[in-house]
């Protein structure tokens, strides 16, 4: 009886042991790059990852109006924590989408510690696909949403506009975008040259089943919301280069106010910023004066 004993414990010993063995096998294979995509995945839902939508914004309201229940409800559906932020520019200069994101962004570090990443998010864009993934994205990656073949208007590779998401550590380590971008557009392609030049890659939405039609309704009349593209000064040739003097470490603006809304009873935190302009670098923060300027300077010559 006692031998039958000691058989079966040796027994149960050894079957121990090699599940323990084969437990180490597998995570020394996990650690060599096998499945390492799932267990990226499993820490981000147990870590619970807060997004903080960072909206650029100026005299929308109708459209924000709109926008925080859709967005709030898409996320909600996704079970993606969230807290939605405007930034809404109240100064008397052009509209600035880069120094916006990033005052945004300072002021959502140094408030609201637990935003682990953002989304740079156009408030004229309402994702309609479901499949459209805003979760952590990928280590050493932004998340383009609004990738190129399917963002309704802009299709060209480089583009990264419309909605990005990225940790705050590789928003940090970027620097940013660029404060040189006073009026609409190219912001994000000088963005679109920090990523590449920090390394960071760009992953895109694939195998979906809508396109550049039905992936999501973007809500812009040009009739009514028309675009500052004027350009002024020397602005055309400055702002066609690779920015290395401006970013994030170096925006300049001023909180006037701050707004807890609730939208359809969404929270909603609105930021008045007032952004400064040093007219000596970026005269074209005021193209209204270039005109004056300019008859100033015919009359001279008369």
């Amino acid at each position: 009886m006692m031998f039958k004993a000691k058989i079966l414990l040796i027994g149960i010993i050894l079957t121990l042991v090699i599940t323990l063995l084969l437990s180490l096998l597998y995570v020394r294979e996990l650690e060599n790059g096998g499945n390492i995509r799932l267990r990226e995945q499993a820490s981000t839902m147990f870590k619970g990852n807060k997004l903080g939508i960072v909206i650029p914004f100026r005299e929308r309201f109708d459209e924000l109006l709109e926008f925080v229940p859709h967005i709030h409800s898409f996320l909600k559906n996704q079970d993606v924590l969230h807290e939605i932020f405007v930034i809404n520019q109240v100064d008397q200069y052009r509209f600035n989408r880069g120094s916006l994101i990033n005052a945004g962004f300072k002021e959502i570090m140094s408030s609201y510690s637990m935003i682990d990443y953002i989304a740079m998010h156009d408030v004229d864009l309402f994702p309609l696909n479901p499949a459209l993934d805003y979760h952590y994205p990928p280590t050493g990656h932004v998340n383009h949403i609004a990738a190129p073949h399917l963002h309704p208007r802009y299709h060209y590779a480089s583009f990264v506009g419309g909605i990005l998401l990225i940790t705050k550590e590789d928003f940090i380590q970027i620097d940013g975008l660029s404060n040189n971008y006073w009026g609409w557009g190219l912001e994000d392609d000088e963005f679109y040259l920090r990523l590449k030049e920090a390394k960071i890659g760009i992953h895109r939405p694939g195998n979906l089943t809508t396109g550049t039609s039905n992936t999501f309704r973007h809500n812009h009349d040009r009739t009514v919301r028309k675009r500052d593209m004027t350009k002024c000064y020397n602005q055309r040739e400055v702002t066609r280069k690779r920015d290395r003097h401006t970013g994030l470490h170096n925006v300049n603006y001023f909180v006037k106010k701050k707004h807890e809304l609730l939208i359809d009873g969404v929270p909603t935190l609105v930021l008045d910023i007032e952004l400064k302009c040093n007219k000596t670098l970026t005269p074209w923060c005021l193209c209204s004066e270039y005109g004056v300027k300019n008859t100033k300077n015919l009359k001279k010559g008369k």
